[in-house]
């Protein structure tokens, strides 16, 4: 389900995502008092939001949704960045928080991890988290863990500590983006973590950044 006041905004969505076979827009909405009257006749998994809304705002449809329909997962999908609304919306129960200029594949990615629960985080939004992890918990003093990782998958774990995407990894290491998926994977597994954003979060709690 899309959730935004700008018409041209939602169609260009529908459209983009009805060319996926693996996602079904089953309903649109301008607002979220609109949205909660149309949702439980159309049952979505998954919700894009807006910040920005008339009526009802898109921080205050996830918290809505997060206490009333905690079965649905609510993705937000905006053009703003500021640390504000980034974490009351995640406060308030968001699955994840992208913006717009998202590309459509890694969009239909970010959609099918939220629905299986995962937490999905654009690069820029997942640097802020990180940022705020790392102020309010101090780095622990050992990390045996880390052991487990070779010399390449530690620097792909400090950049994707930064928020970087697997394009950016890839440029910045000089290898291919089909690498860095490899990397991260083999980090996941090793580490016994479900997806990057938990990678990133973990390196911050031990206080590996960029520099290491």
């Amino acid at each position: 389900m899309i959730v935004d006041d700008q018409a041209l905004m939602r169609q260009g969505l529908k459209t983009l995502l009805d060319l996926e076979e693996r996602v079904e827009v089953v309903g649109e909405a301008a607002d979220g008092v609109e949205a909660l009257a149309l949702l439980p006749t159309i049952d979505p998994d998954v919700v894009l939001v807006d910040v920005r809304m008339p009526r009802m705002n898109g921080v205050e449809l996830v918290g809505y949704l997060s206490r009333r329909y905690p079965g649905v997962a609510a993705v937000i999908l905006t053009t703003f960045d500021d640390d504000e609304y980034v974490f009351e919306g995640l406060r308030s129960g968001a699955r994840g928080y992208l913006l717009k200029d998202t590309p459509s594949e890694e969009l239909v990615a970010a959609i099918e991890r939220a629905h299986r629960g995962e937490a999905v985080l654009g690069g820029s939004i997942t640097s802020k988290v990180v940022s705020e992890f790392r102020r309010l918990a101090p780095p622990r003093e050992h990390a045996p863990d880390m052991d487990l990782l070779s010399g390449r998958e530690r620097e792909v774990l400090r950049l994707l500590a930064t928020g970087a995407s697997n394009r950016e990894i890839s440029r910045k290491l000089y290898i291919t983006e089909g690498t860095v998926k490899n990397h991260i994977t083999s980090i996941l597994r090793k580490l016994d973590l479900r997806d990057r954003t938990q990678a990133a979060l973990y390196a911050a709690e031990h206080g590996w950044g960029e520099r290491g």
